[in-house]
Formats: structure tokens, C-alpha cells, sequence
């Protein structure tokens, strides 16, 4: 077996991880984009729990109230419908780029195989 090339990006370092695309960031950075997004989707969801309680207390009768009850409730299932959609979207990204990852480990297999060694990437 030729020589172990896993660790290849960490003998240079991060920094060398940055300039030369070893490996790809936008796998952790996708989770912090998850969670931004996720704490947005909260907060439209608090939107729509004070405007509904903001249409029942306007006048502050019967008729209102039951006007606010389908507000609250379809805009809480537009909110739980956006969170389903934002989570399926950053799955997506995540899967895309471990296909690359993968893509990657197969050359790296293919390349040993054969005996050769990889060229440098630019």
C-alpha cells in the first residue's frame, strides 16, 4: 500500500485548507446557516402569535376573536411548513457537498489502485 494521503491537507494547516479547496467549509458553515435561518422561522413564528393576539384584543369582541383563531393557525402552519422547507434545503447542501467529498475519497482510492501518484492541485 502507498502511503497514507488522508492527511495530506493537515500537515499545512487551516490555513493551507483555505487557500488550496482540500477541504470544503461549507459543510460546518452550513450548520451555523441553519441555525440563523432556524432562529428567523422562530421569530416569524412569535410574528404571528402577536398579530393574531394583536387582531383579538383590537376591538375586543366575539367576531374578532374568531377571525384571530384562523390567523393564528394558518400562519403557525406556514411557519412549521418554512421550517420543514428551510431543513429539507440545508439537507440538500450538506448531501451535495459529501457527494463531492466522496467523488473525492473514490479518486483518491482509484489513484492508489493504480499505483500512481496524484498530481498537485492548483
Amino acid at each position: 500500500m502507498g502511503p497514507d494521503r488522508s492527511g495530506a491537507g493537515r500537515r499545512h494547516g487551516w490555513i493551507w485548507n483555505l487557500l488550496t479547496f482540500e477541504r470544503m467549509l461549507t459543510g460546518p458553515v452550513i450548520h451555523l446557516v441553519y441555525w440563523c435561518g432556524l432562529g428567523v422561522i422562530v421569530v416569524a413564528a412569535f410574528a404571528v402569535v402577536g398579530a393574531s393576539i394583536g387582531i383579538a384584543i383590537r376591538e375586543r369582541s366575539l367576531e374578532t376573536a374568531l377571525l384571530a383563531l384562523p390567523a393564528l393557525i394558518g400562519g403557525l402552519l406556514l411557519v412549521a411548513a418554512g421550517g420543514l422547507l428551510w431543513r429539507a434545503f440545508c439537507e440538500f447542501y450538506v448531501i451535495i457537498f459529501k457527494i463531492g467529498d466522496d467523488l473525492g475519497a473514490l479518486r483518491r482510492a482509484a489513484e492508489e489502485e493504480q499505483g500512481r501518484v496524484p498530481s498537485p492541485r492548483l
